[in-house]
């Protein structure tokens, strides 16, 4: 048995595929005490991933996030997802399908996103225990967690829930609605008096980034029984972004530095999607650690990047993974230098432009398709920014994790060679 202290309190992690045993892993990968880490962690998950990559001809992806469904029961201030026409759905007979392709590759992690994934909710419970040996996490408001969807939860195991909030009661409700803030502490409730893990999952921006980053909404989450976190930057994809929501450098850095000093005095695990770059290796969008599938089908980088030249009504998921538009994006890959810009949406979007040109790529953007010109005329200003600042946070980096990120940087290289390389 495994065991994770969690606010203090020893934690028995059960054996895989129990969704307790995905956190202890995720912990593991994020905190490696060496690059062996990577090497013996998950039963050898990595070198598994190498051996399936060289024999598909393309990396294999570790997790697979797909969007059941476009719908939500939310209007979000600043959410793309808004732009989303109401009723697309992945139908369950694609999307059993798509889990057992991913069984058949070895990826074992299936991430659910939308719209709201738990609209979807009991076509959920029945594929979960339809894919017994595949952990499930879902990102979801939690507004339509209720006592029996908690209790079929606690029954299998293998589902777990992050948590979507923005703050406090004010700051969430002015973005989500009146009451969601209060929903979302309901459902956290419900799954701690069954003993079930879950995550908090916040969207920082310029109007929330002291609290999300503050001690007393951390302590709080924690408090509540959140076994973790996961921070988004707001990206301001879609024709309703908002460009007073994005973070400036200094904004950016803030969170940055208050999120690490808060995990490494609480031993707590907080993993910032953009800050992390050092940690996760770079970018990892493109099969390179994961991809996304879209409720129409389309296969995109990431469910930040909407550009697409493949869809899973079309083909497999291996030929997806092999198509012209990821395996360019992967030979990007890794865009900078400095891990603390690893992005090509955010930090470095002249690669995006680049990426997305010659492949046949087209922006999936529901309502209103947008170039990758037209993004990164968002984006670019906020990236010139934080150059310079990402440049101290690199300095500030440990040796040893500069070993180790440049150890694992290397392995990846050596993955593309002889998948992506070798098939050419």
């Amino acid at each position: 048995m495994k065991y994770l202290t969690i606010n203090g309190k020893k934690e028995p992690c059960p054996a895989f595929p129990h969704h307790k045993r995905y956190i202890y892993e995720v912990k593991r990968f994020f905190r490696p005490k060496s690059f062996m880490t990577h090497v013996f962690m998950d039963r050898f998950i990595a070198l598994g991933e190498l051996l399936r990559g060289l024999r598909n001809g393309t990396p294999i992806p570790r997790v697979l996030l797909i969007d059941p469904t476009s719908s939500c029961n939310l209007h979000c201030k600043g959410c793309w997802a808004a732009d989303y026409a109401k009723g697309d759905n992945l139908s369950r007979e694609k999307l059993d399908d798509l889990f057992t392709q991913a069984e058949k590759l070895g990826i074992r992690y299936i991430m659910l996103s939308g719209g709201e994934p738990l609209m979807r909710k009991e076509d959920i419970l029945l594929l979960c225990r339809e894919h017994p040996k595949l952990v499930f996490g879902a990102f979801t408001n939690a507004t339509l967690v209720d006592e029996a969807f908690a209790d079929s939860m606690a029954q299998l195991e293998n589902l777990m829930l992050f948590i979507s909030i923005e703050g406090t009661r004010e700051e969430t409700d002015f973005r989500r609605g009146e009451g969601v803030y209060d929903r979302a502490l309901e459902a956290m409730r419900l799954l701690k008096e069954r003993n079930l893990a879950f995550a908090f999952s916040a969207c920082y921006h310029a109007g929330n980034y002291l609290t999300i980053a503050g001690d007393d909404f951390l302590d709080d989450m924690r408090r509540r029984g959140c076994w973790f976190g996961w921070l988004f930057n707001y990206v301001p994809v879609g024709k309703d972004a908002d460009i007073s929501l994005v973070c400036s450098a200094q904004q950016r850095t803030h969170v940055a530095k208050h999120i690490t000093d808060y995990c490494q005095r609480h031993d707590y695990l907080i993993i910032d999607f953009w800050n992390n770059g050092h940690t996760a290796y770079g970018c990892a969008a493109a099969g390179s650690g994961f991809t996304h599938i879209n409720a129409k089908g389309d296969v995109e980088p990431c469910a930040f990047c909407h550009y697409s030249d493949s869809n899973i009504h079309d083909m497999t998921l291996v030929e997806a993974l092999r198509s012209p538009f990821f395996t360019k994006f992967r030979a990007w890959q890794p865009f900078s230098d400095n891990p603390y810009r690893s992005c090509p949406m955010v930090d470095v979007p002249d690669a995006l432009v680049s990426v997305v040109s010659g492949t046949g790529a087209c922006s999936t953007h529901y309502s209103a398709p947008e170039t990758a010109e037209e993004l990164i005329a968002k984006t670019l200003p906020g990236a010139e920014g934080w150059k310079p600042a990402a440049e101290t946070l690199m300095g500030g980096m440990s040796p040893k994790s500069l070993i180790i990120h440049r150890i694992y940087v290397r392995f990846l290289r050596f993955r593309r060679r002889i998948t992506d390389e070798r098939r050419k």
